[in-house]
């Protein structure tokens, strides 16, 4: 028979015991390891009890012997004092942002379509998720006043098995929120807190409000899963990334739209402090930014100075590296839900599909472009690494189409990881005098000890598979804890190249299989479901793997997630990585691993672009020109350019031992590794950056725009806008004092630049006029310019154009080049690029352009 209803039934815990509740519902316990090893101690000793660390389910799990027990064991009491008395100190204490001085904001919503916290809170997929746990941790240790805004699914993101033929199978287990370490929010009657949007038709899509606490910061969750709702919309927040393209909006509105109001009633029902600055984790939320314009409507502003306010308060980071990654509506179905029957009456439904065009960017009238909304509602946005912020100006050039790509309002902040749930415990304590047998040591106990948990995973994997204990056997001999063992784990999407690793089979398995200096492969991942494509790829490497020839040496692991990754960056010695460049946007995976002294061979892409040197690992060469251009043939000289780095110079390094049987070559790449590139990649420092850079600036924005300099900076762009055609610049002069042009100088002149230009109906105090400067290559474009700020120099000519003067300084030699542009001005602009407005001259070289100075 199965069950009708499910209940959660909550231990009723003695007096001594209740702080065991608030350190279970607490999520620091996921990366405070006294705190884990507590709840540990609890599922070892208790029968019944779940494995893993997931502390409600253990509490869930005890009866009432074993908890009579407990509250008299003073050695235990003793140390849930010290927890809770430490978390106690964690939360209250001031941290590094309440040390900080200026005008910091009171608070920040940071609003994501996952977040992965910890594994007993699946709600994540991927890179993007962890990086929005990892976001949240750091904030917590650092004292940020951060309010997480997301989704809570009732099916999470699925579990991945594989078939006899290794083929990847999902399968959605039910998540009972009473299981999970999350609260409902409630009024004060009591009564559930509730938010509401209208749908077309008349109908309503109701969710209630789960709260996570992540440290010190609380994680709002809408489900749409309650009584109230109809089957369609109570289903909204069924499955992470399902459903058609309706049901992905709908789950996109209740993020943005719903997520505002969720914050309304979480600050009125808390009152933790309002935020200042809201921050689009990825387009999927950026409908927040509308619900946010309607509120300000509401209050009497007019659409255009509700946006300038809502721009000045809004950062906007992007992840994605390709068009293809961007989520994009019909814009009839965008339109149907957000009018005056759907979720945003009185705002303007007009305006909204503007926010959303992507015709900028060389796409199609008929589709709202997520991406495109989220950069226009916010003054501040950002790539996650520094090549994917080049790669970001470059994509979305087109929304700023008066000036090149590296003049694009996207600055870059890379992203980090939060050590404290990534490293392996005896990882953290080693200081930069550890010995070189110290670090070898080391390294094998976590080596031998990903080993161990390989096996068990292997086996039940197999098991699912079909197989039979009886022919299980072989599984005690997979890998070998004195083996260079390579990681490789990620989602599976094509450009991540899964199996490049394949491309020569039998140079794979003679690598595998060498005599004197094996490898041994551990290898993860996720196929989405409805990505055929990738799952081949999941096949054919599983199949590989299934070979009796290698399957000691290499393994698939299905199920990848944060409890397995938690033991696999420990215990590799090389994590590998090797996209199509420049396709990772970041790539943080490969940063765990180095937090524990894992040696990264990858592509230069993403974060290793940026921070990649000989000490601490392996750049993968990648194909250019017409090579890059064939896919095949760029395939087959990546994968041999990889052989060749293993077989060469990374097998060899590890296995160079001295006679105390410790390779010093290798133990000295770990500790640059550790001592080195680890603090570059902690989240502390990226969360500092975005607090220093984009947080407390936006903040500052937001406050300067009162209503009245709100409606004043709306009506300047118009009337900027409408004046630009008739702006010009009608006539350039570089001239040394002597000579009203020059065509060559010598280093370390000072030329005059005059310039005449006509500002329309506009005033002098409306635009900058600038002489832009720098070499030049060989079709006269300008690159490393730089700008001078040309001044007034005296009145109007009988045509009304104004004239403006300046100096260069020659400081380098070589090819050089200037030309003068106008650009709008105003004091509330964040960057002079922000309105995509340049007058140039009309010609593009000669004297009418500024001169070419060789």
């Amino acid at each position: 028979m199965k069950a009708i209803r499910r209940f959660t039934v909550r231990p009723v815990l003695p007096d001594t015991l209740r702080p065991l509740a608030d350190l279970a519902r607490n999520l620091r316990w996921s990366w405070h390891e006294p705190t884990r090893a507590l709840f540990e101690s609890l599922a070892a000793s208790g029968p019944g009890t779940p494995p893993g660390t997931d502390p409600v389910r253990i509490l869930g799990s005890l009866e009432a012997p074993r908890l009579a027990a407990l509250a008299a064991d003073q050695d235990f009491l003793a140390r849930l004092r010290a927890a809770a008395e430490d978390l106690d100190a964690y939360l209250n204490a001031p941290r590094w942002y309440q040390e900080r001085s200026g005008d910091l904001p009171a608070a920040i919503a940071y609003f994501s379509p996952e977040f992965g916290v910890a594994a007993a809170l699946p709600q994540y997929s991927g890179g993007l998720g962890i990086l929005a746990g990892d976001h949240l941790k750091a904030a917590s240790d650092l004292g940020v006043p951060l309010i997480g805004v997301g989704l809570l699914y009732r099916h999470g993101y699925f579990r991945q098995s594989l078939g006899r033929d290794g083929w990847q199978q999902e399968q959605y287990p039910v998540l009972d929120p009473g299981e999970l370490p999350v609260t409902l929010l409630r009024e004060p009657d009591g009564t559930p807190a509730r938010v509401t949007l209208a749908l077309p038709g008349g109908r309503s899509l109701h969710a209630q409000l789960w709260t996570a606490q992540v440290g010190r910061v609380p994680l709002l969750m809408l489900d749409s899963d309650v009584e109230e709702n109809a089957p369609g919309e109570r289903g909204v927040t069924d499955r992470l990334y399902g459903g058609g393209s309706e049901h992905r909006l709908l789950q996109e509105m209740l993020l943005g739209i719903g997520g505002v109001r969720a914050v309304r009633a979480y600050t009125r029902l808390t009152g933790h402090p309002v935020p200042e600055v809201f921050h689009t984790n990825e387009g999927h939320a950026g409908f927040l930014g509308l619900e946010r314009i309607r509120e300000l409507q509401g209050e009497g502003r007019d659409f255009d100075s509700a946006l300038e306010t809502v721009r000045a308060g809004t950062v906007f980071t992007t992840h994605t590296p390709v068009p293809a990654g961007i989520d994009r509506f019909d814009r009839a179905l965008v339109a149907r839900h957000l009018g005056q029957d759907g979720a945003l009456p009185g705002v303007d439904t007009g305006r909204v599909l503007a926010l959303g065009d992507e015709i900028p960017l060389g796409g199609e009238p008929g589709v709202f472009n997520m991406a495109a909304m989220g950069l226009r509602l916010a003054q501040r946005a950002n790539g996650v690494s520094t090549l994917h912020g080049a790669v970001s100006r470059a994509m979305f050039a087109g929304l700023w189409p008066g000036f090149d790509a590296d003049e694009v309002p996207i600055t870059s902040i890379t992203n980090g990881v939060h050590a404290p749930t990534w490293v392996a415990p005896e990882v953290g304590p080693l200081g930069p005098d550890a010995s070189d047998r110290e670090l070898w040591d080391l390294r094998r106990t976590l080596r031998e000890r990903l080993v161990a948990d390989v096996r068990d995973r292997l086996r039940a994997s197999w098991r699912q598979r079909g197989a039979a204990a009886a022919e299980l056997g072989w599984t005690d001999s997979v890998l070998d804890p004195d083996v260079l063992t390579i990681g490789f784990a990620r989602r599976v999407p094509s450009y991540k190249r899964l199996t490049l690793m394949l491309r020569d089979k039998d140079r794979l398995r003679s690598l595998l299989l060498h005599p004197e200096r094996p490898v041994q492969l551990v290898v993860a991942g996720k196929a989405h479901p409805a990505d055929d494509g990738g799952k081949r790829l999941v096949q054919e490497l599983v199949r590989f793997a299934d070979d009796p020839r290698v399957r000691h040496r290499i393994v698939f692991l299905p199920d990848y997630g944060m409890e397995m990754a938690r033991g696999l960056y420990p215990g590799c010695d090389v994590w590998l990585n090797n996209p199509l460049r420049p396709l990772e946007a970041c790539g943080t995976s490969g940063m765990k691993a180095a937090l524990n002294g894992c040696l990264n061979l990858s592509v230069l892409d993403g974060w290793w672009d940026e921070w990649f040197e000989p000490d601490f690992g392996w750049a993968i060469p990648t194909a250019d020109g017409a090579a890059a251009a064939d896919e095949e043939r760029r395939d087959d000289l990546e994968a041999a350019a990889l052989y060749e780095l293993i077989e060469r110079r990374v097998a060899p390094r590890f296995y160079d031992r001295g006679a105390d049987g410790v390779p010093s070559g290798w133990t000295a790449m770990v500790r640059r590794t550790l001592t080195d590139l680890g603090p570059k990649v902690l989240a502390d420092r990226m969360v500092r950056e975005y607090v220093e850079r984009l947080y407390a600036p936006a903040a500052t924005a937001r406050r300067a725009l009162t209503p009245d300099r709100a409606r004043e900076l709306a009506a300047w762009k118009a009337r900027v806008r409408e004046a630009w055609p008739q702006v010009t610049v009608d006539h350039v002069e570089v001239g040394d004092g002597l000579a009203d042009d020059v065509a060559d100088a010598e280093l370390g002149a000072t030329p005059v630049v005059r310039v005449r230009v006509a500002l329309g109906t506009l005033t002098p105090d409306d635009v900058e006029v600038q002489a832009v400067t720098g070499r030049v290559d060989a079709d006269d474009t300008l690159t490393a310019h730089r700008t001078v700020t040309l001044k007034p120099a005296g009145g109007p000519d009988l045509e009304g154009r104004l004239p403006y003067a300046g100096t260069l300084e020659l400081d380098r030699t070589g090819s050089f080049g200037c030309t003068v542009r106008v650009l709008p001005t105003h004091p509330l602009l964040a960057h002079p690029s922000e309105l995509g407005l340049a007058a140039l001259p009309e010609e593009t070289t000669g004297a009418g352009a500024g001169v070419l100075l060789r």
